[in-house]
């Protein structure tokens, strides 16, 4: 049996990708480089919101990273989870 229960994992992997996102922010902001990715890719505080269940907060951390709108933002987190993440 592991440290947590299912329920602090997804709870942790939701702070820790929030935490992440506020990061991002602060780097954009402050004109400091950051991880490029390819257009395409999903972004990873969205992926993990995502997968640890937080679909509202990987719907508007998607939409901060990428400049989706809402729908746009809710289709593309529901399609990554019913690729299993991918």
């Amino acid at each position: 049996m592991g440290l947590f229960n299912s329920y602090d994992d997804r709870r942790i992997l939701a702070r820790l990708a929030r935490i992440e996102a506020q990061l991002d922010t602060i780097n954009r902001h402050l004109g400091l480089a950051t991880t490029p990715q390819p257009d395409n890719a999903f972004p990873p505080e969205a992926a993990n919101l995502a997968l640890a269940g937080d679909k509202i907060a990987a719907i508007k951390a998607l939409r901060a990273a990428k400049g989706l709108g809402l729908k746009e933002a809710k289709d593309a987190v529901e399609d990554f989870l019913e690729r299993g993440g991918r």
